[in-house]
């Protein structure tokens, strides 16, 4: 027997809380296997298993806390494990000479729980069924939620097809097949929460799942039949599911009257999927507008407009026409209060921003800027921009000038360790750009600015923009930010104050441009492009001298643009 220690979880973390034992006493647990949730002043941590043996004791109950290098639970290598194996393997053997089988659960349930089944015709098929467990898909996730399944029971699948959609609180995440073949069982609906390192669907390897499927060709003709006289038959858009999202004769069964892209999936972004989950539509009852069919944000709306007109028009079961404005009438008298929950990146979003906003003492700073070279300077150079294929906007020079400004006052690129006793100077500028996406408000950052070109910083925009409109950024990119722009003139606003994202130490938001009149040197009033720029600083580090020459510095480069020719690297 030996004590697992609990190993170090976070930098300064000395204890952490037990939330919740995810075995117990006596349990024969594999290696990398769950076993604990604890909770650091940071995140919920998943403690695994070192190595296959028997849980012999537990060190702490849940809901106390356990202190870092210390026991947390005692545990009985191989040879008491690998007798609990043999052991399970006999009863196995015996169940299966007796015409039973273990299956991973019943039909009608979707999460994992073995239950023991003496059907002979499943007797195939449970034996070759390969569980997916569901990797790791980000530091300190232990969950995600199932937000679309691309396949269903019974469908083929080959290598590194895309399987199914799920959105941790950072990110949406796209899981693929780790091999070709045939999915058996699906554990969870669309809207569950799955948990990291469980099972997630249940499939066929491709060479065993010929036999299986030999055998059970009559069930699945009849259920081909079935599913065909459902599909001739008309329903309504609100009462489509996506098993009929199709005709007979596609790839798995599911074909529309528009394009399709790979594994015949109708093309759509994910945030016009999420809208179509969201009115209970289906994909193939929309016509796409766009390129091969693909299916845009007005298409949806549009068929929703055309949905309300012909329910409005529909009778009703007594004959009588409803009235047109019937249905407003009720919205209106109910009052009802729609009530959803706060999650994924939102979730995350708000628990961040009132962490720096009460922890942090912030402290803003305004100044105008007069960007009218620069603008000049961009439509010169946009033609050569676009004739390599690079949509150059004001972004790359704000953030280029930062970075210059930055190795001046390197305070700015800097940060607080834990315990507020020590400043750690970053070696990169990587500035983060606040993007209103579907999913929620995202920060990506363009790592190493200092050693980017203005083109390559612009390519790097454009491409972590788009990434997050669709709720699909790279882990990599929303970690290690540095400082960070929130450029909230481009939706009109003048003046904003944002919140630090944290552990950064000042953020910037940027205003519109307006033209408004100035003098000039000779005292004559000429129209100018001007921007305001409001900046947010931890007072911890940075004091109003401090960030007044920084902004100075700053501001003179976005003046005259072509200074930063002289910094340039």
């Amino acid at each position: 027997m030996s004590d697992f220690m609990l190993p170090d979880i976070g930098e300064g973390i000395v204890e952490c809380e037990v939330v919740k034992w995810l075995v117990g006493e006596g349990d024969v647990i594999e290696e990398d296997q769950p076993v604990a949730e604890v909770m650091t002043d940071k995140a919920l941590v998943e403690i695994p298993a070192p190595y296959h043996g028997r849980v012999t004791r537990l060190y702490y109950r849940e809901g106390e806390i356990a202190k870092v290098h210390a026991p947390l639970f005692a545990l009985v290598g191989d040879e008491a494990g690998q007798t609990a194996q043999e052991e399970q393997q006999g009863q196995k053997g015996q169940a299966e000479q007796q015409g039973s089988v273990v299956e991973t659960g019943p039909a009608d349930s979707p999460h994992p729980e073995q239950k023991a089944v003496s059907d002979q015709a499943s007797v195939p098929e449970a034996s070759a069924a390969v569980d997916f467990i569901l990797p790791d898909i980000g530091e300190g996730i232990v969950e995600c939620e199932v937000v679309e399944w691309r396949i269903q029971e019974g469908d083929d699948i080959v290598e590194d097809q895309p399987v199914v959609d799920v959105m941790t609180d950072k990110a949406l995440v796209e899981i693929t097949a780790p091999e070709a073949g045939r999915v058996d069982r699906l554990y969870y609906q669309q809207g569950e929460h799955a948990r990291v390192h469980s099972p997630l669907f249940a499939y066929l390897p491709e060479g065993q799942a010929a036999a299986p499927a030999a055998a059970a060709a009559p069930p699945q003709e009849s259920r081909a039949q079935e599913a065909l006289s459902k599909d001739i038959q008309p329903q309504e858009p609100r009462q489509a599911t996506p098993a009929a999202e199709g005709v007979q004769g596609a790839p798995q069964g599911r074909v529309s009257a528009q394009g399709e892209g790979a594994f015949g999936r109708i093309p759509a972004s994910p945030a016009v999927r999420r809208l179509v989950r969201e009115h209970a539509l289906s994909l193939a009852a929309i016509a796409g507008s766009g390129r091969h069919g693909r299916v845009l944000k007005d298409d949806v709306l549009r068929f929703l407009e055309q949905g309300t007109d012909s329910e409005a028009q529909r009778p009703s079961p007594s004959g009588e026409v409803a009235a047109p404005a019937a249905r407003d009438d009720k919205a209106v008298g109910a009052g009802e209060v729609r009530v959803e929950p706060l999650k994924g990146i939102r979730a995350v979003m708000a628990r961040r921003m009132v962490e720096s906003a009460s922890t942090i003492p912030h402290f803003a700073y305004g100044d105008e800027i007069d960007v009218t070279e620069l603008l000049a300077l961009r439509e010169r150079l946009k033609p050569e921009a676009e004739a390599l294929g690079v949509r150059l906007t004001l972004m790359p020079f704000f953030m280029k000038a930062l970075a210059l400004a930055v190795q001046e006052f390197p305070i700015l690129n800097s940060r607080l360790n834990d315990d507020v006793t020590e400043i750690h100077y970053q070696s990169a500028c990587n500035i983060g750009m606040a993007v209103d996406s579907q999913a929620g408000l995202m920060v990506p950052n363009v790592k190493g600015v200092e050693h980017r070109s203005l083109l390559a910083i612009a390519g790097e925009i454009e491409r972590l923009t788009k990434a997050a409109r669709e709720g699909r950024v790279p882990q990599a990119d929303l970690k290690g930010g540095t400082i960070s722009i929130s450029n909230i003139g481009a939706l009109g606003g003048t003046y904003a104050t944002p919140i630090i994202n944290a552990p950064e130490v000042a953020i910037v938001a940027i205003g519109k441009t307006q033209r408004l009149p100035r003098f000039d040197a000779d005292g004559q009033v000429v129209s100018r492009a001007i921007m305001t720029a409001t900046w947010s600083g931890d007072h911890r580090l940075i004091d109003g001298g401090t960030i007044a020459r920084f902004v100075n510095r700053w501001k003179r480069y976005l003046e005259s643009p072509q200074s930063m020719l002289l910094y340039l690297g």
